[in-house]
């Protein structure tokens, strides 16, 4: 039961549907907000709901409903799983507190995703996915030196946080599996981005070495990386980290010297010596074609890639290769692209079978084959607002 609204917790049951599970999106009657932000179509409903909630079944309750209560009884009876994104200390995520819902259902598996968890100091804040690169520092190192400081475009931390909680969601299940009980995944945004940040071992660099990383650009974090122009005027991202790349590299470019030269002679020194290296590369690159620059960096094995627009992506061979535009038919806008599955699982892999429900789309076969409700009893809810 995906109660969850905007990305993380739609992410992780879009993942799950995308895998065989079933998946009942639960919203408001009036429908719910994340139909009618960011993005819309011409219909006025959001363009990212249509990725993330393909592939599940959708139904309308109004938690709030004196008659809601038995409703979401028996719904919890019947499921393995609930997920939302109530904020803690809000009526919603008492109508959803995994004390109560383990009640109803020992075996119950809760996961919940809010800005920086369901208890502790401002548990109760909202929060979004750029605040929490903010708080987490990010954004002090996205960007280039001397602007204000830039959020990343993709919501990333939303994502790995859905990542995360389908991830816990599988421990939860096996460990079910083994013992016979639930349990609750608590999610926060902010401990998302502070991982990854962390991961790009940030405060280990001013722990050891007392340097706070400003702004890369487009250098990498740790090692000599940029986007060059070409003479096409095309962008191209040359990526040669590691000493044993930086040999190819070096020789590649035809400036062998640089593969023994002190400055260069591992990522660290690189990095600090990275706008040396930088005045050697773009001329080496502006005198080529993005297609040259490739072609020999890909004869030579380094990691290069161009840097395309949205239009490209579309076109590129490698993306349709791994099926990762997916067009799915919507009612009034005909075949949309949507992105694919990502894991290729050989034995058991996921697909794409419908798209996103319409507001309440399902209620009679869940409330109906699920729950045993006859029709007098779903037009009773309808008319009452329950559902």
């Amino acid at each position: 039961m995906d109660f969850s609204a905007f990305a993380a917790g739609p992410y992780c049951a879009m993942l799950m549907a995308d895998m065989g599970a079933e998946v009942i999106r639960v919203e408001s009657p009036d429908s719910g907000t994340d139909r009618r932000v960011g993005q819309l179509d011409p219909n006025g409903e959001s363009l990212v709901f249509k990725a993330t909630a393909r592939n599940k079944k959708g139904i309308t309750l109004n938690l709030f409903a004196p008659e809601a209560d038995g409703l979401l009884k028996r719904l919890v009876e019947q499921s393995d799983v609930v997920i939302h994104n109530a904020l803690p200390g809000t009526r919603g995520a008492e109508k959803l507190d995994y004390k109560r819902l383990k009640k109803i259902n020992p075996k119950i598996i809760v996961g919940a995703v809010s800005g920086y968890g369901q208890d502790g100091p401002h548990a109760n804040r909202p929060c979004l996915d750029p605040v929490a690169q903010a708080i987490s520092g990010q954004m002090w190192i996205h960007g280039f030196p001397g602007n204000p400081p830039l959020q990343a475009g993709p919501r990333y931390v939303d994502f790995c946080a859905g990542s995360n909680l389908a991830f816990s969601i599988m421990v939860a299940l096996y460990y079910r599996q083994q013992t016979g009980k639930g349990q609750m995944i608590d999610i926060a945004l902010l401990d998302m981005a502070v991982g990854l940040v962390q991961n790009m071992s940030a405060l280990m660099v001013y722990t050891i070495y007392g340097e706070i990383r400003r702004q890369v650009g487009n250098y990498g974090f740790s090692s000599y990386m940029d986007c060059c122009l070409a003479r096409d005027g095309q962008w191209v991202y040359l990526a040669p980290l590691a000493d044993n790349q930086w040999r190819k590299f070096a020789e590649a470019i035809g400036r062998e010297d640089m593969s023994s030269d002190s400055r260069f002679a591992n990522d660290m020194v690189r990095w600090e010596n990275r706008d040396v290296i930088h005045e050697v590369v773009s001329q080496w690159v502006a005198d080529r074609t993005a297609d040259e620059v490739i072609t020999q960096l890909d004869k030579a094995r380094v990691v290069v890639g161009k840097v395309n627009t949205v239009m490209e992506i579309m076109k590129d061979p490698r993306v349709k290769d791994r099926e990762m535009i997916v067009n799915v038919d919507h009612p009034g806008l005909g075949k949309i692209p949507i992105p694919g599955v990502v894991p290729k699982l050989s034995v058991t892999p996921g697909k794409i079978e419908k798209c996103a429900p319409r507001v309440g789309e399902h209620n009679e076969e869940v409330y109906s084959n699920l729950l045993g409700l006859n029709m007098e009893q779903i037009s009773g809810a309808i008319a009452k607002k329950v559902i």
